[in-house]
């Protein structure tokens, strides 16, 4: 099973936008808290995410920068090719 539940804050507004077909889609970066010891100064990870449709719109016109937020998704991987030949992997939470 795939999946994955993140709780953290939006680390920038969403965009949003839609694709040559006409779906609606956002992509968002979700800051979320690592475990540390105590004394030890906080760090966070910052996690690539992507929806579509509703959720979307949804996210577009409630959540901006910094408001926390509980997300439900899967892992999803792929790669491409950029300017300079070279290839990126990437990792997303759709």
């Amino acid at each position: 099973m795939n999946k994955v539940t993140l709780h953290g804050r939006i680390a920038q507004d969403p965009y949003v936008t839609t694709t040559q077909s006409g779906q609606t889609f956002a992509r968002l970066t979700i800051a979320v808290d690592r475990y540390t010891k105590a004394g030890e100064e906080r760090k966070a990870d910052f996690i690539p995410c992507t929806a579509w449709g509703n959720t979307a719109q949804f996210l577009a016109k409630y959540f901006t920068k910094g408001k926390e937020i509980l997300a439900e998704g899967r892992i999803q991987t792929g790669s491409y090719t950029n300017q300079d030949g070279k290839k990126i992997y990437t990792t997303d939470v759709v």
